[in-house]
């Protein structure tokens, strides 16, 4: 089983890519917003409840998924309501399984990470669009990405178009292509 682990900050092609690349290798995509979402529509995001389900139930499924050898991309936004340690915890909980994680970093310039925000395409998961709260939170993003594991692929999304960027994840990971039966 393998977990893809693609990380980078809003709007830097995230979930674009891991449906690409879940579309090369079959792996199952599992964005970070179907829980963050499914959490938020009870808690308020950032409460101490929040933090905790949506930790929880981010893990459970990567337990499982590792478990059943069902391996798959998860997307990822280093931000500050996320408790420290996270990307470890889900590295040691898919191994403890048999499984294996590989970290994906994204990154995107921030003019462009601006023109990407206000994409309609972003309100289809509640994904945050508010340049002035973006411009405000900036440095917290960036000092939470600083501290994730270190990426085996590193990839700027205004260098390569998603497929592109996906098909260089597969390379430089060696992953598998799904069947074309």
């Amino acid at each position: 089983m393998e977990m893809i682990f693609i990380y980078g900050p809003v709007a830097s092609g995230k979930l674009t890519i891991a449906r690409e690349l879940g579309r090369l290798t079959g792996f199952s995509v599992f964005h970070n917003h179907l829980i963050v979402d499914a959490v938020a529509s009870v808690f308020p995001f950032g409460t101490e409840q929040f933090v905790r389900l949506r930790e929880r139930m981010w893990l459970d499924m990567m337990h499982e998924a590792a478990v059943a050898a069902r391996s798959l991309v998860f997307t990822f936004a280093p931000e500050p309501s996320v408790a420290e340690g996270f990307a470890q915890r889900a590295r040691d909980i898919v191994e403890a399984a048999g499984g294996r994680t590989r970290f994906v970093r994204l990154s995107v310039p921030a003019a462009e990470q601006e023109k990407r925000l206000v994409a309609p395409s972003r309100a289809e998961f509640g994904k945050l669009r508010s340049l002035d709260l973006l411009r405000e939170l900036r440095e917290q993003f960036a000092a939470s990405e600083r501290a994730m594991p270190e990426p085996q692929v590193a990839i700027d999304t205004c260098a390569l178009a998603p497929a592109e960027a996906a098909r260089a994840i597969v390379r430089a990971l060696a992953l598998p292509l799904a069947s074309t039966k």
